[in-house]
């Protein structure tokens, strides 16, 4: 009877152990798995370098998930204004984001100048096109010219702006074919199926089947400055601010020079 009586408080003992190491073993388990979700609003031509560093930094920080939705500045100001989930939001211009702030649905003290790109007229690096400044454009020999769509893509604003510094909107408007982003316009330009386009320079050294013929003249369009700040419905503060301060980091600003933005401190 004695002996009975240990051998079923050993397996009693024994039960309770294997019990609690599953239950640490669960619970470690959970913890590996869990992760933040921070969604990011970028304009479209953020979409290179935002790609790699989302690898970068999910690499840093493997309990945050970073999901990036790309589109036109305006057309992201918009989602934000109709209710989206969003905690960052990246514009290629300043207007979307002053905006917002003004609606109160961005916190002001987060915002930030990023970055700054420039504003270029690209053709078909196959094109015979002899085209050499945006004025040309003006000239019978451009039958049809991509451009963003003004009113949602800031690319196609910062066109409207340097051709009608230059007196020849009206002309070039009666050419034109209007995308929804500026990686569409660039995309037309790739296959060919506009004469020439206007996008950013980064847009322009994402692919070798661009080449840049001339930059839109100084002081005939509005700086591209992209600014960044954080939404006030974010839902993962800490986690956003975490993100933008990465954003500003030297090992950021390597990343986006290597796709030929200007880092502005």
């Amino acid at each position: 009877m004695k002996c009975k009586k240990n051998t079923t408080g050993k397996i009693l003992a024994m039960s309770l152990v294997v019990t609690a190491v599953l239950g640490l073993v669960g619970c470690g388990s959970n913890k590996e798995t869990s992760s933040t979700e921070i969604t990011i609003l970028a304009a479209a031509s953020l979409t290179d370098a935002c790609d790699q560093l989302k690898e970068q930094y999910e690499a840093e920080h493997p309990g945050v998930t970073l999901t990036f939705s790309y589109g036109a500045s305006g057309t992201l100001q918009t989602q934000i204004e109709e209710g989206a989930p969003a905690d960052v939001f990246i514009s290629a211009a300043e207007k979307p984001m002053n905006t917002l702030v003004e609606e109160d649905l961005i916190d002001s003290d987060s915002v930030h100048e990023l970055l700054e790109n420039k504003v270029v007229l690209i053709v078909n690096s196959d094109s015979t096109l002899d085209l050499t400044s945006f004025e040309e454009v003006a000239q019978d020999k451009v039958e049809m010219i991509g451009l963003g769509e003004p009113e949602s893509v800031p690319a196609g604003q910062y066109a409207e702006e340097a051709f009608t510094s230059l007196g020849i909107l009206d002309v070039v408007k009666q050419k034109a074919n209007y995308g929804t982003d500026v990686r569409t316009v660039l995309s037309w330009v790739e296959a060919g199926e506009v004469d020439c386009g206007v996008v950013y320079a980064t847009d322009a050294y994402s692919t070798e089947l661009v080449k840049i013929v001339a930059q839109a003249p100084e002081g005939s369009c509005t700086r591209v400055i992209y600014p960044v700040g954080i939404t006030k419905d974010s839902a993962n503060r800490s986690e956003a601010e975490a993100f933008v301060s990465f954003l500003q980091s030297q090992e950021a600003a390597e990343c986006f020079e290597q796709y030929g933005f200007s880092v502005l401190k």
